[in-house]
């Protein structure tokens, strides 16, 4: 009877034993490009972002890792006689430590522990009857998020995962006199925040 619950359960909730090896490296990233246009106020905001990543498996199920890219943000709006614009870049940079549990021979759940880092600019634009006048700043941001996920192996090699939500903080501190941190919380599983990625992974 025993050996049947715990056949029961295996089938149930897909319990395996099937680890991550030791040594084992892989490659991911973001690689994103988004534009909105409002034809109602006639502004349009643009998002680009690259960060490549590179994870190591320092234990069975467990891997530390680094993503280094850059990201941008534009953000403008036109008016009959000028606009305005928001432009932000930043080099990005972002440590992680990814701890997995397997539930099944190709199937991980896994929680990231990231510290996320930006370095960037961000310039301010308006135009009017052809007369520009512009300001730049230059800003840092630093934050911690943890992440929940699923990650499935359709081969030794490839891997789709997926994130739902995110629990987090970030500040960011503006190079301006007097200027005052501004501090931002996430908290929650968003089913209206799921990230889905691929990723190589080199088996061993």
């Amino acid at each position: 009877m025993k050996k049947l619950l715990v056949a029961g359960a295996v089938a149930l909730f897909g319990l395996s034993n099937a680890q991550i090896a030791k040594g084992t490296t892989y490659v991911s990233g973001v690689v994103g490009y988004s534009s909105v246009e409002n034809n109602n106020n006639d502004r349009k905001v643009d998002n680009f972002a690259v960060v490549p990543t590179v994870g190591y498996f320092v234990a069975p199920n467990l891997a530390v890792g680094l993503g280094v890219g850059y990201a941008s943000n534009i953000d403008k709006t036109t008016y009959e006689n000028g606009y305005d614009k928001e432009t932000m870049s930043a080099f990005v940079v972002e440590p992680f430590v990814r701890k997995y549990w397997t539930l099944g021979e190709k199937l991980y759940i896994f929680g990231q522990l990231s510290v996320p880092m930006e370095f960037g600019t961000e310039k301010y634009e308006e135009n009017e009857d052809n007369t520009t006048i512009s300001n730049k700043v230059n800003y840092n941001a630093f934050g911690v998020s943890i992440k929940p996920g699923l990650d499935y192996f359709l081969n030794k090699n490839w891997t789709i995962e997926a994130t739902i939500g995110e629990f987090g903080y970030n500040t960011s501190k503006y190079d301006v006199e007097g200027a005052k941190n501004v501090n931002n919380f996430n908290f929650g599983l968003n089913l209206a925040n799921v990230g889905i990625g691929v990723k190589y992974v080199f088996a061993k």
